[in-house]
């Protein structure tokens, strides 16, 4: 994993590039550990050669792992980081293209790179807060009360 800090203006976004045999969440959660995110939205384009897409059972409150066990194209990847217990958590969903031109999508559980991953970080604005909902066992975004 390389990345680079491309604009800083108080709000910073950098452009991390994943390559083969990187797993984008393990790779994803140490840049947001190390840059001390806390409130980030990212995106991505690239390739995988496996992934492990999730489908959340809410009746359960757990992710139904979906695994994708071919090369496919990460035609869209978005996510945020924001603070759980005090350290920053990833949240991702992808559109994975397939061989025959179809698409799987829903939460990244897992994505092995093949053969680069481009991301997109960007913190996002301080009024932009996500806390933890124990109805939904998610993390949500809420909005202050004196937020613009």
């Amino acid at each position: 994993m390389q990345h680079k800090l491309i604009h800083d203006d108080g709000s910073k976004t950098w452009v991390v590039i994943l390559e083969t045999g990187d797993e984008v969440t393990a790779c994803l959660q140490s840049f947001a550990t190390a840059q001390k995110l806390s409130a980030a939205h990212l995106t991505a384009i690239g390739a995988f050669e496996r992934a492990v897409l999730g489908y959340f059972e809410w009746d359960r409150k757990t992710y139904r792992r979906n695994p994708v066990d071919n090369q496919c194209e990460v035609v869209a990847l978005l996510g945020d980081v924001a603070l759980k217990d005090g350290e920053p958590k990833l949240h991702m969903h992808a559109v994975l293209g397939q061989p025959d031109g179809q698409a799987l999508g829903g939460h990244l559980l897992e994505g092995h790179v093949r053969p680069t991953l481009e991301v997109v970080v960007t913190e996002t604005p301080a009024h932009l807060h996500r806390r933890f909902d124990p109805d939904a066992a998610l993390a949500l975004i809420r909005m202050d009360a004196d937020a613009p």
